[in-house]
């Protein structure tokens, strides 16, 4: 029996010879030529400052400092949402503030954010749930009138867009993520896009445990010495060799992925769907077929689709996360 599985990378054709460039090269570290060439690929992209992490999860712990954000503040975000998202903030002593999402989209409702703004709140972190992009011009609405900071939790948006406009652009900050269950992939891997000039250069003394040790590789300081909080998020060139091969033909692989989206959309409304609820995409948002997810009426009907889809061998149906207010993390003093 032929097995489905729930996600596989796609290989483009560079990966084992970009890795073994890297390996020859003996510079396996951080920030070596592999991550310089992903950065100018995302940067152009982006039109913004992007730095490799090693997971979307290190790009929010970093963005959590960048905002400065500590104790008795609160960040405004999704129920829905992966725990990298809240983790970011609970790390730093703030508070998650969570906000119900849409029934449409599965992101924010960016109707019920302004209720929740406290004088305690000092950001907005989205998340483009399956690559759809937020409703972000209320959301910047919002946050400009209250001087929030808003970051984009674009984990799943990579190359997709709202209004013609990248996800990722939008926030003073924004994350990306390259885990193997991604569009483009480097194994484990993220980025943090720095929208905001005036927040570079201390992304890159975080980034490099809080030293200035960035400038110092560029000649601009005699030697380089602790400056900030931070941590090593660096990733290995040997991801950044995976990574730059699957960047260069990321047009490719989301094609790819949008057709397999499409396929299965064809398929489901051919069939008819009663009792399902198919993805909604809004006129504004080209999505990047990252997720194709299907709702069911009731809990036994959809174990019952899982124990027929696992006997003839497909494992490609996954419950999605839970809503985080329902898990045992939300309890944590």
């Amino acid at each position: 029996m032929n097995r489905v599985s729930f996600a596989l990378p796609h290989l483009i054709g560079k990966e084992a010879l970009y890795l073994n460039e890297c390996l020859l090269s003996g510079q396996w570290g951080g920030d070596a030529s592999f991550t310089k060439r992903c950065h100018a690929h995302l940067d152009l992209l982006y039109g913004a400052s992007t730095l490799l992490c090693h997971s979307c999860t290190a790009a929010l712990e970093m963005a959590a400092m960048l905002l400065r954000l500590g104790p008795g503040d609160e960040v405004i975000m999704p129920s829905f949402t992966f725990v990298s998202t809240a983790n970011a903030v609970v790390l730093r002593g703030a508070v998650p503030v969570f906000v119900d999402i849409r029934s449409d989209t599965l992101n924010i409702d960016e109707t019920l954010i302004e209720a929740a703004i406290t004088p305690r709140t000092k950001a907005i972190f989205v998340v483009h749930y399956a690559g759809v992009g937020c409703e972000m011009e209320p959301i910047l609405a919002v946050a400009s009138r209250h001087g929030l900071a808003v970051v984009e939790d674009a984990a799943q948006a990579y190359r997709a867009s709202w209004k013609g406009r990248a996800l990722g652009t939008f926030g003073q900050l924004a994350t990306l993520s390259f885990h193997q269950t991604k569009n483009v992939v480097s194994g484990e891997g993220g980025a943090l896009i720095v929208n905001d000039p005036a927040l570079v250069e201390r992304a890159q003394i975080i980034r490099e445990k809080g030293t200035n040790r960035s400038q110092f590789i560029r000649g601009e300081v005699a030697k380089y010495d602790w400056q900030d909080m931070g941590s090593s998020f660096l990733p290995s060139d040997l991801v950044a060799a995976v990574l730059l091969a699957q960047l260069e033909y990321a047009e490719e692989l989301t094609r790819h992925r949008l057709s397999l989206w499409h396929a299965y959309d064809e398929i489901f409304k051919a069939a008819g769907h009663n009792g399902l609820r198919l993805p909604e995409i809004p006129a504004d948002a080209a999505h990047n077929g990252h997720i194709y997810h299907v709702r069911f009426t009731n809990l036994d009907r959809r174990e019952e689709t899982r124990r027929k889809l696992v006997a003839e061998g497909i494992g490609g149906l996954r419950t999605m996360f839970l809503c985080i207010l329902r898990q045992p993390g939300n309890d944590m003093d």
